[in-house]
C-alpha cells in the first residue's frame, strides 16, 4: 500500500464500506487506510502492534474518526491523537450520526477540526466526503 492520504476508523462494517467506497469516487482507493476500532487506529498512527512496519512512515493527511466507537470512544482516541507530537496536527474530522450540540462541543474542545453528520442516503455521503476529502487532502496547507 502507498502511504495513505485518509484513515477512515469506524467500527460499524457498513459505514466503514460505505465511507470508503464514497472516497473511492474522489481519490485513488489505494491511499485510503482502515481501522475497525480506535486501538487499531492508534497503532496504525503510531506505529506500533501490527503496524509496527510503519516506523518513520508518512501520516495520512486525514482522519475521519467516528465519534461512537467501542470500546474505546472516539472523542478519546481524538484525546490520544492530539496528545502525541507525532499525530498532534493531523486534522482529524468526526464523522457522526449524533447532532447534539454537547457532543459537537465536546468534539470541538477536544481537538476536532470539523463535524460532519453521517448521511441518510449514499449520494448525499459522497457529496460530504468529496468535500472533506478536496478541502483537507487538496486545499489545506498542512
Amino acid at each position: 500500500m502507498k502511504d495513505p492520504a485518509v484513515l477512515v476508523v469506524d467500527d460499524n462494517r457498513d459505514h466503514l464500506e460505505l465511507t470508503v467506497l464514497a472516497l473511492s469516487q474522489c481519490c485513488d482507493p489505494d491511499r485510503v487506510a482502515t481501522a475497525a476500532d480506535g486501538a487499531e487506529a492508534l497503532d496504525f498512527l503510531l506505529a506500533r502492534g501490527r503496524h509496527a512496519d510503519r516506523a518513520g512512515r508518512r501520516l495520512p493527511r486525514l482522519v475521519i474518526l467516528d465519534m461512537k466507537l467501542v470500546p474505546m470512544p472516539g472523542l478519546e482516541v481524538l484525546r490520544r491523537i492530539r496528545a502525541n507530537p507525532r499525530t498532534a496536527r493531523v486534522p482529524v474530522v468526526i464523522h457522526s450520526s449524533s447532532t447534539e450540540k454537547c457532543d459537537i462541543t465536546a468534539c470541538y474542545a477536544a481537538g476536532a477540526n470539523s463535524y460532519i453528520g453521517k448521511a441518510t442516503d449514499f449520494e448525499e455521503l459522497c457529496r460530504k466526503i468529496r468535500h472533506v476529502y478536496e478541502f483537507w487532502v487538496l486545499v489545506n496547507e498542512g
